[in-house]
Order: C-alpha cells, then sequence, then structure tokens
C-alpha cells in the first residue's frame, strides 16, 4: 500500500484558499501512486485555535464535497484537519474521505493544556483497515503519549497516522519519540506537519515516515510544500515537492 504524508502551508482562516492547496497536494500525490494521504493537524483551517470558534464546522460540510469525489473517483483514501462541533464544545478533528463511503471523522482524544480553553476532547479511537492493513490516526500532542501508541498497539494497528501541528522544539521531540513506538509495536509511523506561521508559533514542516524496526524511511525538508510517499510492501520511498 502506498501511503503518503502531504506536507501543507495553510492560509491562516482561508478555508476555500486551504482546499485549493490541498487539492494541489492530492493530484501530486496521486501522479505518485498515493492510495492514502494525510495532511496535517487542522489543515483545512490551519491551526489557529483562536479562530476555531468562527471556523467551526462538520464533516458534511458542501465544500469537503469535491473531497469524497476525489476519492471515489480515484479509489484514495484522504484524511484531513478541521475543527469540527459537538455538542460539549468544538473538537480538533481529523475527516476521512474512503471512497464510495459515508465519511469518517476521528477527534483528538488527549489535548495540550493550551488547547483547553478552545477545544474538547473526542472520544473512542477510529481504525481503517485498507489493503490489510490496520491504520491508527493520531493528532499531535496525543501522538507523543505512550499510552496513545500502546492502545492503538493492542487493537491490532500496524500503521500509525499522526497528523500534526510542530514548531522545530515539538519536531526534534517527535523524531526521538516515533522511532521507540515503531519499534516497540511493529508500526510504520508516518508524520504530516505543516509549514509556516501557525498560531504562536512557526511550523518546521519535517514530514516523515519510520519502518517497523524504528528505522527512518524518508523525511521532507523543513520549508517546502510536498509530499513523502512509501509502499509498505517493497519499502520504497517517493519524494515530491510543490
Amino acid at each position: 500500500m502506498n501511503i503518503c504524508a502531504a506536507q501543507i502551508h495553510p492560509a491562516k482562516g482561508e478555508i476555500a484558499e486551504n482546499i485549493g492547496r490541498h487539492k494541489r497536494l492530492i493530484d501530486l500525490a496521486l501522479q505518485n501512486g498515493a492510495e492514502l494521504i494525510v495532511f496535517p493537524e487542522l489543515s483545512i483551517t490551519g491551526y489557529e485555535p483562536d479562530l476555531a470558534a468562527d471556523l467551526v464546522t462538520d464533516p458534511s460540510d458542501p465544500r469537503l464535497d469535491v473531497f469524497q469525489a476525489i476519492s471515489d473517483s480515484t479509489g484514495a483514501v484522504l484524511a484531513m484537519g478541521l475543527p469540527t462541533g459537538s455538542p460539549d464544545g468544538i473538537r480538533i478533528s481529523m475527516v476521512i474521505f474512503q471512497p464510495d463511503h459515508p465519511r469518517l471523522t476521528y477527534s483528538k482524544q488527549h489535548l495540550h493544556e493550551d488547547e483547553f480553553p478552545y477545544f474538547v476532547r473526542g472520544e473512542g479511537q477510529v481504525f481503517l483497515t485498507c489493503n490489510d492493513h490496520i491504520l491508527a490516526p493520531a493528532i499531535c500532542y496525543e501522538s507523543l503519549l505512550p499510552e496513545h501508541a500502546e492502545a492503538a498497539g493492542r487493537k491490532g494497528a500496524d500503521v500509525y497516522l499522526a497528523a500534526v501541528a510542530k514548531p522545530v522544539k515539538g519536531v526534534e521531540k517527535a523524531y526521538r519519540h516515533y522511532p521507540q513506538i515503531a519499534r516497540k509495536y511493529g508500526m510504520t509511523v508516518l508524520m504530516s506537519n505543516c509549514i509556516g506561521p501557525c498560531d504562536n508559533f512557526t511550523a518546521a514542516g519535517g514530514s516523515a515516515i519510520w519502518l517497523p524496526d524504528g528505522s527512518l524511511a524518508g523525511q521532507l525538508d523543513t520549508q517546502t510544500e510536498g509530499i513523502i510517499l512509501l509502499n509498505t510492501k517493497t519499502l520504497e520511498v517517493a519524494e515530491d515537492y510543490i
């Protein structure tokens, strides 16, 4: 299976513009044979907690129909981030588009303390089954908590999909942590990070994929939109930039 991390530079709060940026990266990924494409945390709006109340939407938002159409026509699975509403408040969510299936939503279960004023926790873990792989989504902070990966491993996940929005120090921490969980649970780990200004920091890119033995399969740079793709059978890696 060809799994892909898409590294995007979101425009702050500009949903329409960001949809266009997603489409360009999806086109690039599909040209490289991607079957599953994962975007960073809150990629549709940018990671902007202060704006979440104005940008909150839901998975059925008709502006997202273009992604369902792409999934249906190509067979690719697409995962991207946006703030979604719930009875308790706003959640940091990943909406997953699968061909000819209803949209699936995973919401971040473990929030960083800085996020408490803006967001509420999601409930329950979502798993995807694709091409004999069990894939577990994780969103930024929680992907660095050992208990999150452990729970995914116990359920048989062999691919861990970390959608993040991280500055340099966060990326450095991720590069230490993800190889450990890859080895411990025998999982391929994919990290999709964004680039450019986010909230009160600058996202540092470095989107990457680690093999189940903990070795780094490949990584993107710190400042360019692009994609990194791994064939989970042959372990071949492809990188391409906008």
